[in-house]
């Protein structure tokens, strides 16, 4: 899933030192809790040796995990999950949408609510717990042994679509479609139901055309980006700087900051 997923190239990898870079397989159960875990116990080991350890993500819920911890919710029955996926399969996103509006408004309005993964997790503590999903958030959690700083890198909107248009065509020159077509058979795994490969199923599977498959992860691309800004724009303690701000001057505020 090298060129889906954007994945560090071996340069890039060999350039500084990563982590949970290709560590896990697409078959595998893995969550936001289970990265936080192992995210913290892998900081706590760095920070041995290393005063400063950088993260870079795009997924505002993974760095939030880490940084801040996560709300914790009560175990629920696992088949309730399994009946809110065939609900999904056979009714559609809007059925669940929906339930989840009479269940609990507040996350309805809230969450990604184009996300079916995050629709399906609210729903899954209202119908478990009897209770909103939005009554077990920002609690109280424990406080982590490091500090944060926080910084963003942003565009005006065009240069943004623009380029998530070119490198959507990029990825296709790379062989985007043949890396998918090597997944057909795994395409039922959540893993799989993500921006980039769902899309390239559809053509695969003779519903879409190819041209029309390219435009939707394009689109879901953007949709993606907003969903982003908008997750990152919340933090009030992040510095902001436009993508072509001079690196150096960014390092030093980093660096005024720590002193």
């Amino acid at each position: 899933m090298q060129i889906g997923t954007a994945a560090p190239t071996p340069d890039e990898l060999l350039a500084a030192k990563h982590h949970f870079i290709h560590h896990k397989s697409v078959e595998n159960d893995y969550n936001v809790g289970s990265f936080e875990k192992d995210a913290i116990t892998r900081l706590n080991h760095l920070f041995q040796t290393k005063e400063i350890v950088i993260m870079v993500g795009g997924s505002g819920l993974y760095v939030d995990a880490v940084t801040k911890g996560l709300d914790n919710f009560p175990e629920v029955d696992k088949s309730i999950r399994t009946h809110l996926n065939k609900q999904l399969e056979t009714e559609g996103l809007e059925s669940l949408q929906k339930q989840l509006k009479t269940l609990d408004e507040v996350s309805f309005n809230n969450i990604a609510i184009d996300n079916p993964h995050r629709v399906i997790r609210a729903l899954e503590i209202c119908i478990g717990t009897q209770k909103p999903f939005s009554s077990f958030l920002n609690k109280k959690k424990e406080k982590r042994n490091f500090k944060t700083i926080s910084i963003g890198l942003t565009a005006e909107r065009e240069i943004i679509y623009n380029r998530i248009n070119k490198r959507v065509d990029i990825m296709m020159d790379e062989g985007l479609l043949q890396e998918v077509k090597n997944l057909e058979n795994k395409q039922h795994l959540n893993a799989l139901n993500t921006v980039g490969y769902k899309e390239i199923f559809k053509y695969l599977n003779n519903k879409w055309s190819l041209d029309f498959a390219v435009s939707e992860i394009k689109k879901n691309s953007r949709r993606f980006a907003k969903r982003q800004l908008t997750w990152f724009k919340k933090n009030e303690n992040t510095t902001w700087f436009d993508y072509e701000y001079d690196i150096n001057l960014i390092t030093d505020h980093i660096k005024k900051v720590i002193k």
